[in-house]
């Protein structure tokens, strides 16, 4: 059986969305812990948004090829997100933690947003090229944020660390 560009495609909007379920899972962890840092906070639920939007888009894409997500990949990515989650709120460096890891997660996406966005047009679907650009837009803005305020959450971690001694 030959692999068609459509193929590629698909499974790879299959990944992307699992992926984006897997982020979905990890905001709204994270989210329920970050009292102490409104702004991270603030962002993450407006990322989160961002993120169920993503969902929605990729499901467009994915109807555009008479196809849908995979249950499976799904199912195994929110469990996936769900342990990490509960392995770094058991770290007393939990924001710092989740920081760094939303960084690379972040890039993560926008590698497989890159893909997708290289592979549209061979699999004959450049109609999808404007839901795939936004969401990549969207991880790039977060990408952005995340690293100009690296320093911030460490300098807020360290002084809430300071406090409590």
């Amino acid at each position: 059986m030959t692999t068609t560009a459509k193929d590629v495609y698909v499974v790879g909007l299959r990944n992307a969305h699992a992926m984006e379920v897997q982020a979905r899972e990890l905001m709204e962890r994270q989210s329920e812990r970050l009292t102490d840092y409104p702004e991270v906070m603030a962002r993450v639920k407006e990322h989160l948004a961002e993120t169920n939007t993503q969902l929605s888009r990729l499901e467009q894409c994915l109807q555009a090829c008479g196809e849908s997500n995979s249950t499976l990949k799904d199912a195994a990515q929110s469990v996936m997100a769900n342990m990490m989650a509960m392995t770094h709120a058991m770290a007393g460096d939990e924001i710092l933690k989740n920081t760094f890891a939303n960084n690379a997660f972040e890039h993560f996406e926008i590698a497989a947003y890159k893909s997708l966005l290289t592979l549209c047009d061979s699999a004959g679907q450049g109609g999808s090229r404007s839901l795939l650009e936004q969401s990549l837009k969207e991880e790039q803005r977060m990408a952005a944020w995340i690293d100009a305020n690296v320093a911030k959450v460490t300098q807020q971690y360290l002084a809430i660390e300071q406090k409590a001694a």
